[in-house]
């Protein structure tokens, strides 16, 4: 993919949400679960400009919420079950999908940024 060329947005945050480098699609964006990469190391595309602070936190969130929050009123309209066993079974589940998708949103968060040219891009 051409530096100087249109960036293709929509490829860029496909490419952070698999955890790849948004410029080639084969190197790694992230190591240590959250940690940002310096460089890749297929193309050598220098990552160490992505700054996404607390933005992929916050929308981890709200797509945790989304999901989670509804299932409390489908168990609870269509079963009667222990508050005890559905909070607890909930809150694993929440814990489980906010540490599977907060690194998926973070790499796509540097695709938006690698595909605007931000932050040194």
């Amino acid at each position: 993919m051409s530096y100087q060329g249109e960036r293709n947005t929509k490829q860029a945050v496909f490419r952070g949400f698999m955890l790849k480098c948004p410029s080639c699609g084969v190197g790694k964006t992230l190591h240590k679960y959250l940690k940002v990469k310096d460089a890749c190391s297929h193309c050598g595309i220098d990552l160490q400009h992505a700054s996404v602070d607390d933005g992929p936190a916050y929308f981890t969130l709200m797509a945790v919420v989304a999901i989670v929050f509804p299932l409390f009123a489908v168990i609870y309209s269509n079963y009667d079950p222990n508050p005890l066993f559905v909070a607890i079974s909930l809150m694993v589940a929440a814990t489980g999908l906010a540490l599977w998708l907060l690194p998926r949103v973070k790499g796509m968060f540097i695709g938006m940024q690698w595909a605007a040219r931000l932050h040194g891009f």
